[in-house]
């Protein structure tokens, strides 16, 4: 072809750059990394005002998380003791032994009663005087106060069955009193189900308080670098490019307030472990305070960083869409 021909001399046309999926991906990976980066230097940079944050969303989740701590402890101590359910029936003072065990027996036929137990009248007066500490007192007495006793285990605890049966006790003639001892175990339950009812709606509350919190966080800082965005913008920069940092900062700031609630509940559990623990070996029980749930500690921080993440999300499509290039 000669080189003087017009087709020799066509000057060639701008070519469009192509950029392939690796490349995005791998530039979309290096940008969140950087976000984060970002996002944890300039907490660092302001440790005072980072620190005041943080602690404020710490102490809204540790007040709900340490009182359902609290409140998963009473229901392990108070687990099962509806299984227990029993009446204590007192008899007339001059039913002999022999008649008070074939009371027993024939009771224990009842199709409303698993099982029965005998307590005598030398029984009941040994076992209070171990347990109140009037045994010189009790030694002084002419004769045993204490009227014979025959505990009756319900096969069906149900309140309704359970009442029926003390009823139909209370109507025989050698029953002085029967008695129904679980009364209060039920009202027991009946508070721990409030209280767990209470730290639901508390939970929700401090959890929005949460998010305003992060909120507020990030709209001071869109406004601090609200020229920083106006270049971004100017330059070509997306929104999502924008925004991409204050999430991060949002997520660190309630995983960090998740995980220093971690701490302070912690403290609180191992300060209060120890007159707790002496007040259930008063009581001769078997537990202890045990603390937060392994399940709970993972899910806490994640929680919590999940509530920033959505503070700063809600900051970020509030403000930024006011900070915009003026030509």
């Amino acid at each position: 072809m000669a080189p003087n021909s017009p087709r020799a001399r066509r000057p060639g046309g701008a070519r469009s750059a192509r950029t392939s999926l690796g490349d995005r991906l791998r530039a979309w990976r290096h940008h969140h990394r950087d976000s984060l980066r970002d996002a944890l230097n300039r907490m660092r940079a302001a440790p005072s005002s980072a620190l005041m944050t943080v602690l404020v969303i710490a102490i809204a989740l540790a007040l709900p998380a340490g009182l359902a701590v609290l409140l998963d402890n009473a229901r392990v101590i108070t687990k099962g003791w509806d299984g227990n359910a029993h009446l204590s029936v007192f008899l007339e003072m001059d039913v002999d032994e022999d008649r008070q065990r074939r009371l027993a027996d024939d009771w224990a036929d009842f199709d409303t009663v698993k099982r029965t137990e005998v307590i005598t009248r030398a029984q009941a007066l040994d076992e209070f005087k171990a347990l109140s500490g009037f045994g010189d007192v009790l030694e002084a007495l002419p004769d045993n106060p204490l009227p014979p006793l025959i505990v009756v285990y319900p096969d069906n605890t149900a309140p309704g069955q359970v009442e029926a049966l003390q009823t139909r006790l209370n109507a025989l003639p050698e029953v002085d009193n029967a008695q129904l001892d679980v009364a209060w175990v039920r009202r027991l339950h009946a508070i721990i189900e409030l209280g767990d009812r209470l730290i639901g709606v508390l939970t929700l509350g401090l959890a929005a308080a949460v998010v305003l919190v992060v909120v507020n966080t990030i709209r001071l800082a869109i406004e601090s670098r609200r020229e920083e965005i106006v270049v971004i913008k100017i330059v070509g920069g997306t929104d999502g490019f924008v925004r991409r940092p204050f999430l991060y900062s949002g997520f660190c700031f309630g995983f960090a307030g998740g995980v220093l609630s971690l701490v302070l509940v912690g403290t609180a559990l191992w300060w209060l472990g120890g007159p707790i623990d002496e007040l259930l070996n008063l009581y001769e029980s078997e537990h202890s305070l045990t603390g937060m749930s392994p399940s709970t500690v993972l899910v806490l921080p994640l929680f919590s960083g999940t509530l920033g993440l959505l503070g700063a999300w809600l900051a970020v499509s509030r403000h930024l869409g006011d900070v915009e290039p003026q030509f």
